[in-house]
């Protein structure tokens, strides 16, 4: 009877210490749920590099194959206009109000 006692105290101990563990000790539950939460926010991040880095390599590829794509970025990025061709800016007033 005693043995049976001590040996169920010896469990409830063990039992209690995992608990305390699992929830307030090192590498807890919620250091779990925080590292997942900022592993997801990493891999939306990477997510919108990778797209970025595909877009600035698909320009790279533009420019180095065709005359098009560098007109166009001479065009857009430098103001830069063909012999007999006019250039037309048409600058909204940010002050007025209709």
């Amino acid at each position: 009877m005693i043995r049976n006692w001590k040996l169920t105290l010896i469990l409830l101990g063990v039992l209690g210490y995992l608990q305390y563990s699992l929830w307030f000790g090192k590498n807890n539950v919620y250091d779990y749920q925080e590292n997942v939460h900022m592993l997801a926010s990493l891999h939306e991040k990477n997510n919108k590099l990778k797209a970025r880095n595909e877009q600035m390599f698909a320009e790279i590829n533009d420019l180095q194959r065709g005359s098009e794509a560098i007109e166009e970025r001479a065009r857009s990025h430098l103001g830069m206009v063909k012999p007999n061709e006019y250039f037309y800016r048409i600058i909204i007033d940010s002050n007025s109000h209709q």
